[in-house]
């Protein structure tokens, strides 16, 4: 079982706390999904400056493959945030330097690649949707992470995405249950397999066209920060399902869908303790 996080990479950096973390999206996913057990890699464009390395190295660094990344000239992305009563709070980014302004355009060696994995990840931030056609009947799985923002919540928009993916996330704390049933029907039925939506603490729903699925949260006292805490959720659903036999020939059955709402809740949990992203912080000016 292999997952491929493609996309995005970014620099955390909490001006509260005087500490960058390594991050973005796509990474994010494919650590979690490593830390879950799977062989995982990460393919995306890397800065060639001392934070691109400082990503690179940190990547690694969790046991995933970074061999057939790329290295460009140019500003790693940073992003800018501090925490409130265990909320992050998002103060402004650089717009995510080379990596979203020179993302990876895959030919056919890195085709070939790719289409080695059971899973492949990528994410709103990563400026990949042009590249989701090219994997359609290439084997793997694909996901996207269609976050919260209301630009990613246009018809056009999802167009572009939902009938290239097999799971979409779309969170969704900031809506109602009809809101959120609304949403997800409407990603389903532009092409989307399985839509995803988690609403924080009032737990998560799934729909497949056909079933839906919900499952409570699981709630956490004394939170840390809750930075990454949808990309474990995503990782820990997406894991469940592959090893329930999830494949693009096999569509999940309801009672894995809720296995696997749990299996997300459980690892977003446990993400609610952890500083940053995935650890590996330092100090920042």
């Amino acid at each position: 079982m292999r997952v491929l996080g493609f996309g995005d990479n970014i620099v955390d950096r909490f001006v509260d706390r005087g500490i960058e973390y390594p991050g973005g999206n796509s990474v994010n996913v494919a650590v979690y999904a490593r830390r879950l057990g799977v062989e995982s890699a990460y393919l995306g464009v890397f800065g060639d400056d001392e934070l691109g390395a400082f990503l690179r190295e940190a990547v690694a660094a969790e046991g995933v493959t970074v061999e057939r990344c790329v290295v460009r000239a140019g500003e790693s992305g940073v992003s800018r945030l501090r925490v409130d009563d265990g909320e992050r709070v998002f103060l402004g980014w650089n717009g995510g330097g080379v990596t979203v302004r020179e993302p990876l355009t895959l030919d056919d060696g890195l085709l070939g690649y790719v289409g080695g994995f059971d899973l492949v990840h990528s994410s709103v931030y990563s400026r990949s949707e042009p590249e989701l056609p090219k994997l359609a009947g290439l084997g793997p799985l694909v996901s996207f992470d269609l976050s919260s923002e209301e630009e990613y919540r246009d018809p056009a928009y999802l167009d572009r995405v939902c009938p290239h993916a097999d799971l979409v996330l779309l969170s969704c704390s900031h809506l109602d249950a009809d809101a959120t049933a609304d949403l997800l029907a409407d990603a389903v039925r532009r092409g989307a397999g399985l839509a995803l939506g988690t609403r924080g603490v009032a737990g998560a729903v799934a729909f497949d066209g056909k079933a839906t699925v919900s499952a409570p949260a699981r709630l956490a006292e004394a939170i840390v920060d809750t930075m990454g805490c949808g990309d474990a959720f995503l990782a820990g659903f997406a894991v469940s399902l592959l090893r329930d036999g999830w494949t693009t020939g096999r569509p999940p059955a309801p009672d894995a869908i809720e296995r696997a709402l749990h299996q997300g809740a459980e690892a977003a949990h446990a993400q609610c303790f952890v500083e940053g992203a995935f650890g590996h912080g330092r100090a920042c000016a």
